[in-house]
């Protein structure tokens, strides 16, 4: 054996497979690689970190990357070129999830490029890759020599049957009532993201508790295999250079005008300028010949140092904020809908200087999203998508499609509004809202929970409930033991601050969240203070937008295309398809409508869509005629399809053909069929009858009224006498 490998195994409980992590075999060229597997579930991940940092850097340049080898499912990749290519979405919110959860964790002086890669090389259907993840990363810089102050973990908690379960598998998430994904170390929690069905702040507390204790045994799992391999010391680092006497300058010199500043309650562009103006003041003190590379450095770093305290003592000491509010007030908010005349659905919401401009466009089933995953693949009918243009902030930046931020925000939305949506049976509709942010200066994502719900309002969707959204902070101090949690927080507050915890919910209850902590040692009682002020503030917003619209319009828009569902049974989905789909190809051409089938629970599902009524009644018609049974005594309009020597086939339901014998089609007799009808003719007849084999006999004459019944001649009678004008002989 040319390898030397060490194992560790963390049992899971409730039947599930141990997760096995090994090192020492594969990727041995890494500064530190792990493998973990749990039952066909196999994550490779390695982590690579440069010995030293580049110039000018002040922060952590980590870049980490998730990748499902298609090879894991059995699958070979879509496409021309068959083989990965860009990460999905979901391998993107997967990279964001461990991104968030290792970030804090790395010492703040350490500024060396680093880079984390996991990759799922074998997949068990049924065995989620996304909270494995986390554990393997951790697990890869454990054995490292990187400086790293975890390690963590990264767990789902779902509660399923109103049992709170670690990692459950897929099949049983269908059943689930609230799913957290939750990333801690051994002491804290550091990262929350989930859905749940509008439950309490307490119940989601429980969850994230229940969490912690799974993840406290695979922290220990991780020391476990970083002591087999000798992997206690770390690497030693300078990535940041320091001057205590330029510090203290630097705080003499500006903090007292920066807290001027602070305090002033400025907008956002007016005390960028004034900050700006400050630190130029004093840089300007020193001449180009002082101003190295590293001091340069060093004074813009001092500088935001300054920046950081004076907003946060502002917070702590005074209860002022930047704007002029205190800790609990949300920022003036207003609304409008049906902005967008030609949309479907659309909205404006406005909640100070962040502002959303959301449209709902309705579509058919053809327009559902095709994923085509390694690991999960199918169609999604709920689409949200979420940009953010650099205008909304005033910044030039280029427009490159959506980043790894815009993906992780609009998920959040998705997450939120999807919980609300009427059931399919109610809602035939792909319904895809975008949410374009004009202006931000703090959660732009909850402005879009709040647009998203009044534009589909707008556009007539039943919602189950309005939702809203509030991005809450937090500031410490932790020598004064000092906090203060904010409500509806700004753009710098989420910067310079401790916490951004999203919230967004019903009446009723919580829906979904997002929560990313910088600091270590969140008290329980401080989260749940966060929790019951983000419900304050979100009952707030749902307030103001329900002044606007309160409930979904009773229809759609007029220009709105409309879809009706029909259920037919299982044996006419072939018949309404026809041959090579020749019936409902043909239907979609003649009627203008776009038809779709599908079989679902033994039945067939029919949609009709289209952007008028007429072709939908005319689609309607038709399907209806092509799923009926023939009623024998039941008058129909039949079309003439075939002639023969004993009669006329015709067609009185599409592909549904009867017999009109040459005796049923007149009560005159009739030696032929020579001039009776020509085939496409439309004869109007009656089903007399069904035989066992299904074949159909009809009558024309049933429905013609009866001549009179002439008298007989008797035997004896002469025959009378012709009438006649004419003159006897």
């Amino acid at each position: 054996m040319s390898y030397n490998e060490k194992k560790v195994s963390i049992e899971m409980g409730h039947g599930q497979a141990p997760i096995e992590l090994s090192t020492g075999k594969l990727a041995k060229q890494a500064d530190g690689s792990v493998v973990l597997k749990q039952g066909d579930t196999m994550l490779l991940a390695t982590v690579v970190s440069n010995r030293e940092a580049k110039a000018g850097v002040d922060f952590l340049p980590l870049s980490v990357d998730y990748q499902e080898k298609y090879a894991a499912t059995g699958r070979i990749p879509g496409g021309f070129l068959r083989r990965e290519a860009r990460l999905s979405d979901y391998e993107v919110l997967i990279c964001r999830l461990v991104d968030r959860a290792l970030r804090p964790l790395f010492p703040e002086t350490y500024h060396a490029d680093t880079q984390v890669m996991i990759s799922l090389i074998s997949a068990d259907k049924d065995i989620m890759p996304d909270a494995l993840a986390g554990l393997a990363a951790s697990a890869a810089i454990a054995v490292s020599d990187i400086p790293f102050n975890g390690p963590i973990s990264e767990v789902r908690v779902a509660k399923i049957d109103g049992e709170l379960i670690i990692n459950p598998l897929l099949s049983q998430l269908e059943r689930a009532t609230l799913e957290f994904i939750v990333a801690g170390s051994a002491q804290d929690i550091v990262m929350v993201e989930g859905e749940s069905d509008e439950i309490s702040e307490t119940e989601m507390v429980e969850a994230i508790a229940f969490a912690h204790e799974a993840i406290k045994k695979q922290v220990a799992a991780q020391l476990e295999l970083a002591k087999l391999v000798g992997a206690e010391t770390k690497r030693e680092f300078c990535h940041e250079p320091s001057d205590e006497t330029l510090r203290a300058e630097v705080f003499a010199a500006t903090y007292d005008k920066v807290y001027a500043i602070a305090k002033s309650g400025s907008t956002k562009h007016e005390r960028t300028e004034k900050f700006a103006e400050i630190g130029a003041e004093f840089f300007a003190k020193f001449d180009e010949e002082e101003l190295t590379e590293e001091k340069k450095f060093l004074l813009k770093k001092y500088y935001h140092d300054v920046q950081y305290d004076a907003v946060r003592n502002l917070v702590l000491d005074e209860g002022i904020r930047l704007d002029g509010r205190n800790a609990r007030t949300v920022r003036p908010i207003w609304s409008e809908v049906d902005y967008l005349p030609a949309a479907h659905g659309s909205a404006v919401f406005t909640r100070g200087e962040t502002q959303s401009l959301t449209s709902v466009t309705l579509g058919a089933k053809d327009d559902e999203q095709m994923i085509d995953g390694a690991f999960i693949n199918g169609y999604n009918k709920f689409i949200l998508h979420y940009n953010f243009p650099g205008f909304s902030t005033g910044e030039v930046r280029p427009n490159r499609g959506a980043g790894r931020r815009e993906i992780g925000h609009g998920n959040l939305a998705m997450r939120s509004l999807k919980k609300v949506l009427p059931a399919d049976a109610e809602n035939p509709y792909t319904i895809r809202i975008v949410s374009d942010i004009l202006e931000s200066n703090g959660s732009s994502s909850m402005a879009t929970v709040c647009a998203g719900t009044l534009a589909l309002l707008d556009a007539g969707i039943k919602l189950n409930a309005p939702v809203s959204g509030i991005a809450m902070g937090l500031i410490t101090d932790e020598k004064s033991g000092k906090y203060a949690i904010l409500s509806d927080i700004l753009g710098d507050e989420d910067h310079l601050g401790d916490m951004d915890f999203k919230v967004t919910g019903t009446e009723k209850g919580i829906v979904a969240c997002q929560m990313d902590l910088k600091i270590n040692g969140l008290k329980w009682e401080v989260l749940t203070q966060a929790l019951d002020q983000a419900k304050e503030a979100r009952l707030h917003i749902l307030g103001e937008m329900k002044k606007t619209i309160a409930a979904p319009r009773e229809d759609y828009k007029p220009h709105a295309p409309r879809i009706i569902q029909l259920t037919i049974e299982k044996e006419f989905i072939g018949a309404v398809i026809g041959p090579g789909g020749k019936i409902i190809q043909e239907m979609q051409r003649e009627t203008g409508a776009t038809i779709s089938i599908e079989e679902v629970d033994g039945k067939g599902i029919v949609q009709i869509f289209a952007d008028n009524k007429q072709a939908i009644d005319d689609a309607t018609t038709r399907i209806k005629n092509i799923v009926a049974k023939p009623e024998i005594g039941e008058t129909y309009e039949g079309k003439v399809k075939s002639i023969m020597a004993f009669g006329a086939f015709v067609e009185i339901m599409p592909g549904k053909d009867g017999l009109l014998h040459i005796s049923e089609i007149d009560w005159t007799r009739l030696e032929t069929m020579d001039g009776v009808f020509k085939e496409g003719d439309m004869v109007t007849v009656k089903l007399l009858d069904v035989d066992k084999q299904g074949k159909m006999k009809l009558s024309r004459k049933a429905l013609l009224p009866r001549p009179p019944r002439e008298d007989k001649p008797k035997k004896d009678d002469k025959p009378a006498a012709p009438v006649t004008d004419a003159p006897q002989a």
